[in-house]
């Protein structure tokens, strides 16, 4: 499929929507006091320091990944402002490259860390248990009220207290990092990056199809790297 000039539009979109991320030093993991049932993968409750960074606004949307990369693999097509889903981490990576040598930008995935120091509020963190509310319907699309599909970005009322949008629910978002089981008891604390080779890339954020449980911010998940699903997309980051 070409692309077209609404394509075009949308590219320019995606550069602009980033949100400004202050590094900071911050408690990663689940808090049975903050997250409610904490699962052993995301335990223990750790010290973490971010340089500061940029992340997506919105989730990259089918529009966007249209006018990189010519195609559209979404399951839920006919919605440009959706999120683009059916994308490996592998296909992120050549979207990525294309990416960059459109724009002369370094766009990147989001570090586990970033992704859930972001989620979280940064250094403007009311400690919700979802991204932006204690209250899933004020912030995410899920099982219970997506009707079977993902939403446009943007879409609910209430963004997060950065400003963002989607951390909760609509679709799982592929992080940079190989996923560990037991990474929260032996990872380094400055901007910790998980880079030994395993089976399955992180996950983040719950989606339209999964139940609330999944939802809250500090839920790990993680999936085969060379295989898209309708429920997984993502969102850039970028260093400063």
């Amino acid at each position: 499929t070409k692309t077209t000039p609404k394509h075009g539009e949308a590219l320019q979109d995606l550069v602009k929507n980033m949100v400004n991320v202050e590094g900071d030093t911050f408690r990663m993991g689940c808090d049975e006091k903050r997250d409610g049932d904490c699962e052993d993968n995301e335990k223990p409750v750790h010290e973490v320091t971010l340089s500061s960074y940029q992340i997506g606004k919105y989730e990259v949307t089918q529009a966007q990944w249209q006018a990189v990369m010519g195609n559209n693999p979404s399951s839920f097509k006919g919605c440009d402002n959706c999120p683009v889903e059916e994308v490996s981490w592998n296909d992120i990576q050549t979207f990525l490259q294309k990416l960059n040598s459109m724009t002369g930008k370094k766009f990147r995935l989001p570090t586990e860390a970033e992704w859930e120091y972001a989620a979280r509020g940064g250094n403007k963190s009311k400690d919700y248990k979802y991204s932006g509310s204690n209250d899933i319907e004020e912030v995410a699309w899920y099982y219970s009220n997506s009707g079977n599909k993902t939403h446009e970005v943007g879409n609910k009322d209430k963004a997060n207290e950065l400003g963002i949008y989607d951390m909760s629910g609509n679709v799982w978002e592929w992080c940079e990092d190989w996923y560990n089981e037991d990474y929260y008891k032996n990872t380094v604390t400055n901007n910790p990056k998980n880079l030994t080779k395993a089976t399955f890339r992180v996950l983040r954020g719950g989606s339209w199809d999964y139940e609330a449980s999944f939802f809250r911010v500090a839920y790990r998940y993680h999936y085969t790297p060379t295989h898209g699903n309708y429920y997984a997309g993502f969102r850039l980051a970028s260093s400063l």
